[in-house]
């Protein structure tokens, strides 16, 4: 074959591999890439998210960008921790998203699969508007499904990374509360009148609709003395995340 032609076909070859793996994984190229954590520091990251006196037993799943979570330790108690770094309600994927949470036993059968789920889809190429589409799809249909019993999410980590007040644009924010499952209650069921512009207003229980009516919390902020302590305790993971990322930093 002429060394010509053969350079021509291949660059055709080229080409076209590029259309098709396109067309697999559509938006890839343009959309931000999230960077694998050292699997320490999200350890310790995700860990955080519980009191101290529960973070032995708990079990830890890291997140493979290209693949999604894995199980990196298992545990006794029936918690599962993570760092949430796809947030599906906001139809947008970002870099900088950083969520430490937990869920008990009833939330990790649940509310923890649709995150799980949803880093997935995105390792695999799926967009953020297809994946929120399907994530809605999915509680329609009942894949997903709010939990059975009463139970908690425990957020008491020092530092998060996601939309807050008083805007709900996303700043790196300390505020540790918890989040008690509330599917399909409303603020006007408990009289709550939470105002995103006056933190007084937010110190007693509101509702948080996260994206579904099924996946809504009852959010009940942790005391500024008990947050202080908080801050004091993990200065160190504090320290180590702003080191590692500056949009971590207080």
């Amino acid at each position: 074959m002429d060394t010509a032609l053969a350079a021509a076909l291949a660059a055709t070859c080229v080409i076209a591999a590029g259309f098709v793996d396109a067309s697999v994984h559509p938006g890839r190229a343009t959309e931000p890439v999230i960077e694998k954590m050292p699997a320490a520091l999200e350890t310790q990251f995700a860990l955080s998210a519980l009191p101290p006196a529960l973070r032995a037993n708990a079990s830890v799943q890291l997140l493979d960008p290209e693949r999604g979570y894995y199980l990196s330790r298992q545990g006794t108690s029936g918690i599962a921790c993570l760092v949430e770094r796809t947030a599906w309600e906001l139809s947008d994927f970002r870099d900088d998203i950083y969520i430490p949470l937990c869920y008990d036993a009833a939330g990790t059968a649940t509310y923890l699969k649709v995150i799980m789920d949803a880093a997935a889809l995105r390792a695999a190429g799926m967009g953020p508007a297809a994946l929120k589409a399907e994530i809605e799809t999915r509680y329609g249909n009942g894949t997903y499904k709010a939990p059975e019993k009463a139970g908690l999410s425990y957020m008491v980590g020092p530092v998060m990374r996601t939309v807050g007040p008083p805007d709900m644009q996303v700043h790196t924010m300390p505020m540790p509360h918890l989040m008690f499952y509330a599917p399909d209650v409303t603020n006007a069921d408990i009289d709550a009148r939470p105002d995103l512009h006056d933190h007084a207003s937010l110190l007693y229980p509101f509702i948080d609709r996260q994206g579904h009516a099924a996946q809504s919390y009852m959010i009940q902020l942790i005391g500024e003395t008990e947050k202080a302590k908080i801050l004091s305790n993990e200065k160190d993971l504090i320290g180590a995340l702003c080191a590692y990322r500056d949009v971590l930093c207080l």
